[in-house]
């Protein structure tokens, strides 16, 4: 039976939505997914890991990012070493300001649109010396201060994650791999949307922001996401609304106007679609829960 990893098990009790797992050395790991995200950087050995379709060894220095309910294992495990940062992507209370400006935080952390989808998730990057160094050093703050828990460490552990995230993203961006390349500009497309989140998709000025025909544009945007660029960006506004029903008393209506639906109806359609519950619903489940 597939091994599901549950966030009680995983995260303090006192509900904090981070936490670090060092697995050194890490044996071999069935089949298995989360209730929750996380972020896998190798710091020795090797292994072969499977994810959806996508087959490749994993070394010192591949950093890969497993989303929403993506299943995957190790095999061939050889003094595989780990560094683990499990993360609840919807519990995480800091605003991302201007990070979805950044494409390489797009192509690692929101292209997974279908997580169990067989197709390779392309979440996946590899860091020179210097960038692994810079990365565990902060990855030992996030680690400190999960650990001591200091009065305030909830603000510190969120800010050492989010430079953590942040600085992946840019180094994904300045070196991407060649296949990384056409994702990046779909990395590229995916910032656009984000940051013109309220207004209607125009397919030949999304192709034309990837430098691509109108037919390849399609195909490498439904390869990378899994899913069409209008479908994406109604997941977008879905989210952007989730977090408006949890931290505001705005009406229904007036958040469906601010995230870039014209028809509450079909705002609240479109918000079952995704999250299983009308806003009402959420809204109340968030509260009481």
């Amino acid at each position: 039976m597939k091994r599901v990893l549950k966030i009680g098990d995983w995260f303090h009790p006192d509900g904090f939505p981070i936490s670090v797992e060092r697995r050194e050395p890490q044996a071999e790991f069935g089949l298995h997914s989360h209730e929750f995200a996380e972020l896998i950087i190798v710091t020795g050995g090797r292994c072969t890991h499977v994810s959806g379709s996508e087959v490749r060894e994993l070394t010192a220095g591949d950093v890969i990012v497993i989303t929403g309910k993506r299943e995957h294992e190790y095999r061939d495990v050889e003094d595989l070493r780990l560094v683990n940062i499990l993360y609840q992507p919807d519990r995480i209370g800091m605003s991302l300001l201007d990070l979805p400006s950044v494409a390489g935080y797009h192509v690692l952390f929101t292209q997974d649109t279908y997580p169990n989808s067989r197709r390779p998730s392309k979440r996946t990057m590899r860091l020179a010396a210097g960038e692994m160094a810079r990365i565990l050093e902060l990855v030992g703050r996030l680690e400190r201060e999960l650990q001591e828990r200091d009065p305030g460490f909830g603000l510190m552990a969120t800010s050492n994650f989010m430079q953590i995230i942040g600085t992946l993203s840019r180094i994904h961006g300045r070196n991407p791999s060649p296949d990384g390349k056409a994702l990046l500009r779909i990395g590229e497309v995916l910032t656009h949307l984000e940051q013109n989140i309220t207004s209607e998709v125009n397919l030949d000025e999304l192709a034309a922001i990837a430098h691509m025909s109108g037919r390849t544009f399609l195909r490498v945007f439904s390869s990378a996401t899994g899913t069409s660029p209008l479908t994406w960006l109604i997941g977008r506004r879905i989210t952007r609304a989730c977090n408006l029903l949890r931290q505001t008393e705005r009406s229904i209506t007036e958040i469906a106007f601010e995230v870039g639906f014209n028809d509450s109806n079909y705002f609240t359609r479109q918000f079952r679609k995704v999250t299983g519950f009308s806003p009402r619903e959420y809204r109340r489940h968030q509260r009481d829960g």
